[in-house]
């Protein structure tokens, strides 16, 4: 096994509320040769800052308008306090981390969206330099990547974080990604009980928004999962990061949270 790597996906504001025990299953994860890569959100965030700062936030579709102002914003707040706070969170658990966003080194190439013209500098993935990646990891170091990306012309892009974490794992070869949310997987109602539904492709989880009982906040947390879901990515599981070693089984032996899986 040694060099059996994953690629993680987390929002900014869930990791940091996960417990010291996420962080020491991912210290014991990578102590047992796993090589975790982990690519981050922060929506809530960065539009918590904007407010601050009288920015409007506007949104077409669920993609946050983006102009040079809020460009800024952004990146200060993905690449620079949520990237830096989960490495401080991961370091202090005793394992080593290297935070980057996808500017540095041209890590996460963009293009821009086909709706630019309305929707303002958010990018799609046009390539991801996986060297980088893969020589953070040789020197065993965590990559930590908030997901902003730069064009030839040295333009920023808004990522789509799960966008972002789709091509980056899909870049480096990994079928499998786990999402890790702040509820424990998707839920289904059987015999009156909320129960975690353990796998289910993506035309059933249509079915379920359809017929209402993939409903409210839970629709935008399993479309995202979704969206991992590209290029060679074959599978996302999500999971609850709050209950303790759920996220170590996960990656160990699966079987924790739902499996999501293309139809």
């Amino acid at each position: 096994m040694g060099q059996e790597r994953f690629v993680m996906k987390c929002g900014g504001s869930t990791l940091a509320a996960l417990p010291d025990s996420f962080f020491d299953d991912l210290r014991g994860l990578q102590e047992d040769g796993y090589r975790p890569v982990i690519v981050h959100g922060g929506g809530p965030a960065i539009s918590e800052m904007l407010g601050r700062l009288g920015i409007e936030s506007e949104f077409v579709n669920g993609l946050r308008k983006t102009d040079e102002a809020t460009l800024d914003v952004v990146e200060m707040v993905l690449a620079g306090r949520i990237n830096k706070e989960i490495v401080r969170r991961i370091q202090s658990s005793g394992a080593k981390a290297l935070g980057l966003s996808g500017t540095d080194g041209r890590l996460i190439q963009a293009r821009p969206v086909a709706n630019s013209d309305e929707i303002g500098f958010v990018g799609d993935v046009a390539g991801v330099n996986a060297e980088i990646i893969e020589g953070v990891m040789a020197m065993g170091y965590i990559p930590v990547i908030a997901p902003i990306g730069i064009d030839d012309g040295g333009q920023r892009y808004n990522i789509n974080a799960d966008t972002a974490a789709g091509a980056v794992a899909s870049q480096l070869g990994v079928d499998r990604m786990i999402v890790v949310t702040d509820v424990p997987g998707i839920l289904r109602t059987i015999d009156g009980k909320k129960r975690v539904l353990p796998s289910v492709t993506t035309a059933e989880i249509d079915e379920m928004i359809a017929s209402g009982e993939i409903y409210g906040g839970m629709i935008p947390k399993v479309k995202s999962a979704v969206q991992c879901i590209q290029g060679r990515v074959r599978e996302v599981v999500i999971i609850g990061g709050a209950e303790p070693g759920a996220f170590a089984r996960a990656v160990r032996e699966g079987g924790v949270g739902t499996r999501i899986v293309k139809s």
